[in-house]
């Protein structure tokens, strides 16, 4: 199996707002000196793996998709220990130190729980999530009822030494590490996290390496985010003819292009060598990514769309995107060309120039044109599968 699938994908977007910035505006570039519309990887990552597409193609997706939280101790921990009649004060003792290993705590003086929240999102798999229910039961049995359990009784000895230790750093730092070996997993993780990676600032040696690396998607053309005045009516004012609410949106429209880069060989490692999860992982990918729109202010502008066309390279070259076809912004044309037509024929004269100066950048490409008829999806789906 080749090391590498590439996909190159032209995505035709009518006007949205796909990916809004800090002031509610479409993201943008600057590339070749022109201004391009722009949506990140984080808002495509989380769009694909959150989908029904994406699930829809994994076999008993309950057991394959992780969790995105920033609540772990408050939901999962302090919550559970309180509804098994654990007291308040107990709970929340113990949430603090199981957290932990998760990260550090939240930082606020507004949130009256933030000691119980992480202060980053962490991916937690459906197997660690399992692990650490159970552990709970297991600290909630030997808290109420006096239960033994070794598993148990060694993390209370851990926290004691911790409480009584000089450097408390180092205390704690042996208490994090006993604990993630306790419920954490390293040797295979969730569909979503082999994908997209994973990052325990706390314990790094449970860090997954992100198989698939995403860009950002720009438009091939020059672009320009506009402004949409609007105005909303108050049905049930019937004296003043004016208008209820105005606004102002920005938006855009465009033929973005975005690359992804599949390390195929990571992909099943960190998947535990499951070649039947890998394959079906690659299918929930592929089909989302031609298929599912980033979901900002989807309600407003309907602006769904699939892929119009998707180069797939394989081999064991060291990877390259093809984003340099568009340094030099498209422009619509007089001629039978229209602007689909030129990105395609940048793409493709990008490609074998690559080639010919690199020699082959890939041993097999596969080709799908929504405008030509060329391919289909599920020749895509085995191309990059097999």
């Amino acid at each position: 199996m080749s090391r590498f699938a590439q996909l190159h994908v032209l995505t035709s977007y009518p006007p949205a707002n796909l990916n809004r910035d800090e002031s509610g505006r479409p993201k943008t570039a600057l590339m070749g000196d022109a201004l391009r519309l722009r949506v990140s990887s984080q808002s495509l990552k989380r769009a694909w793996r959150t989908s029904g597409e994406f699930e829809s193609h994994l076999p008993n997706a309950d057991a394959v998709i992780g969790d995105r939280t920033k609540r772990i101790g408050l939901e999962w921990v302090f919550k559970r220990l309180k509804e098994r009649g654990v007291k308040e004060d107990v709970a929340r003792s113990w949430t603090k130190d199981i957290q932990r290993t998760y990260g550090e705590p939240e930082s606020s003086d507004s949130e009256p729980d933030a000691e119980l929240l992480n202060g980053q999102l962490v991916h937690v798999s459906p197997v660690e999530r399992e692990k650490l229910t159970a552990f709970v039961d297991l600290l909630a049995a030997y808290l109420l009822k006096g239960k033994s359990d070794e598993l148990v009784e060694s993390i209370e000895k851990a926290i004691q030494e911790r409480d009584k230790a000089k450097d408390k750093k180092k205390a704690n730092a042996a208490l994090v590490k006993k604990l993630s070996e306790a419920l954490l997993v390293k040797g295979s993780t969730a569909v979503d996290i082999a994908l997209f990676g994973r990052m325990l600032a706390a314990v790094p040696t449970f860090n997954f390496d992100a198989s698939v690396q995403v860009a950002h998607a720009i438009t091939v053309h020059k672009a320009a985010v506009e402004d949409d005045y609007f105005s909303a009516v108050d049905d049930l004012n019937r004296e003043d003819k004016g208008a209820g609410h105005i606004g102002e949106r920005g938006y855009g429209a465009g033929l973005f292009y975005l690359y992804l880069c599949i390390d195929r060989e990571l992909l099943k490692e960190n998947l535990g060598g499951d070649v039947d999860l890998t394959k079906n992982a690659l299918k929930a990918l592929v089909h989302a990514l031609t298929k599912v729109s980033p979901t900002g202010m989807q309600n407003s502008h309907a602006s769904r769309a699939y892929a119009s066309f998707v180069l797939g390279e394989k081999g064991d070259q060291q990877p390259r995107s093809l984003a340099q076809s568009f340094l030099k912004p498209i422009k619509p044309r007089d001629d039978e060309d229209d602007m689909l037509d030129q990105a395609v024929k940048a793409i493709e004269r990008r490609r074998e120039n690559f080639d010919k100066v690199y020699g082959a950048c890939a041993d097999k490409r596969y080709r799908m044109n929504v405008e030509t008829g060329e391919g289909s999806l599920d020749e895509l789906v085995a191309f990059v599968q097999e």
